[in-house]
This record gives C-alpha cells, structure tokens and sequence, in this order.
C-alpha cells in the first residue's frame, strides 16, 4: 500500500498547471492526502477514475482545506474532529471550528488501520496563534490519535508546521523561536514521538537536507534551502510494515512537495 500526502498550496493552480496529473501518473498512490486544497469539491473537475474522493473544505473561501483520494472505498469517513470527542476539551469551540469549519482533519478508516490527514494550525509570523496550538490543538490531536489507536493501527500524515529538530531546515540559528520552529511547537511533535508514533522518513534517512517546504524567496527550491514540514507517522504496530519511506522534491507544483511511505499488506 502506498500512501502519500502532499500540500497543494491551492489543488486549482496544481491541477490547472498539469502537475497533479503528471504527479498521479508517474506515482499511482493506493491513497493519496491533501491539504491547503482551497477549494470545495464542486469547484474542481478532477479526472480520477479508480478513486475515491473525500473533502473537507473550509467555510472561507479559498483558505485550507484537506482531501483523501482512495483507491478502497473506506468503511467510513469523519470530517474534523467527531463532537464527543472536541467536548472534553477546555477549547471545544475553537478545535471543532480548526478541525471542521478550516476543514483541517479527514479521518478514513480501513479494514486494518485507520488513515488522518491534517494540515496543522500555523503559529502566524506574530505568534498569535501559538498559545491555541501548543496549549489546545496539539495535545487534542494527539489524544485523538491514541483514541483511534485503540481500535485499530493509525497512519496520521500531512503539513504539521513545524521543523521537529534542527535537521529538519536549513538554517535553523536564525529561524529558531519563530513560527515553525519554536520550543512549544516543537515540543508538540516530540510528544508523538514519545507517545510511540514513528516518523517514517527517519527509518531511511539520516541527517540534513530532507526538505518538503521551500519559500519562494531567492531562489531557495533549486538551493534546497528548506524545512521539513510534512511527515507520515504511523503507530509502534506499523513499524514493521513500513517498507519505504521517501520525500518527493521533484514533484513541482506547490511549494510542498510529496511525501510517501510504503507498507505491507
């Protein structure tokens, strides 16, 4: 099974380009995640026989968004986080409205293991929104993940917005302590560690230089003078089935590229 997850940065411009085709083509994923898709599904014609399509969309127009293309049709699907769960948390109102009205999290769940995408809250250049992730969003999502754990395996995948440690950008001395590469937010992604989720791509890659996210700025994709953003984690259970695990940077289109694990059946 071969699972990727990929940041459009805007699914119209990717596919008015010609790259999601060309991307679809070449990599024929079993299961593809989306996020920053900007866009609700009647917007967009997009050509895939095969699959099947989920979409969370934000209620602003043009702003976030995720989408899940499988080629299995799941047992069922969740949009944002289910109500039951939001409640028990301080901030209900605030994650269900990140989760569901910023369409942020799509949940599929499969005879053997259950799929997350998620394009995780930015802090903002101004930090304003760093108290909700790190204090809110952060610990809910996790706590939701280790819920889903409990019944069956979990693939959790997407832009989570932070460089976990200082391998994972470029230059990390100057970046250090603002948005995506502050102590809480860096904190956040090292309690899924801890809690036993496997960061894929570290299984096969070591050291610096394995970026998913360039700016636009001076030239920084072609100096690959970037950030790892996006992961594909899966549960303790999995580790065994991950067979590769790989980033995809010549895959253009967005200023994301993919990533992709692999795993037995």
């Amino acid at each position: 099974m071969k699972i990727y997850s990929w940041n459009v940065n805007g699914i119209r411009a990717v596919v008015k380009k010609g790259e999601f085709q060309r991307f679809i083509a070449a990599h024929r994923p079993d299961i593809l995640c989306l996020q920053e898709t900007k866009a609700e599904r009647g917007q967009i014609e997009i050509d895939l026989p095969g699959y099947h399509e989920y979409w969370n969309s934000a209620a602003r127009k043009g702003y976030s968004g995720t989408a899940i293309f499988s080629k299995a049709e799941p047992i069922g699907v969740v949009n944002g986080f289910p109500k039951d769960f939001a409640r028990r948390f301080k901030f209900a109102d605030e994650l269900e409205r990140d989760s569901s009205e910023e369409g942020r999290v799509i949940t599929a769940e499969f005879p053997k293991l259950n799929v997350v995408t998620v394009y995780t809250p930015n802090a903002k250049e101004d930090l304003s929104r760093l108290a909700l992730r790190h204090e809110h969003w952060d610990p809910a999502f996790l706590a939701y993940c280790r819920q889903l754990e409990a019944v069956k395996p979990v693939v959790f995948c997407g832009d989570l917005n932070v460089a976990h440690t200082e391998l994972d950008l470029a230059n990390p001395g100057p970046n250090r302590g603002k948005k995506g590469f502050t102590d809480e937010e860096r904190e956040g992604f090292q309690h899924l560690i801890d809690a036993g989720f496997v960061d894929t791509l570290r299984l096969y890659k070591q050291g610096k230089g394995h970026y998913t996210w360039w700016s636009h700025f001076a030239n920084s994709r072609a100096r690959n003078i970037g950030w790892r953003i996006d992961y594909i984690l899966v549960s303790p259970r999995l580790r065994g089935a991950v067979q590769a695990a790989d980033i995809h940077p010549e895959v253009m289109g967005s200023d994301h590229c993919p990533v992709s694990v692999t795993l037995a059946d």
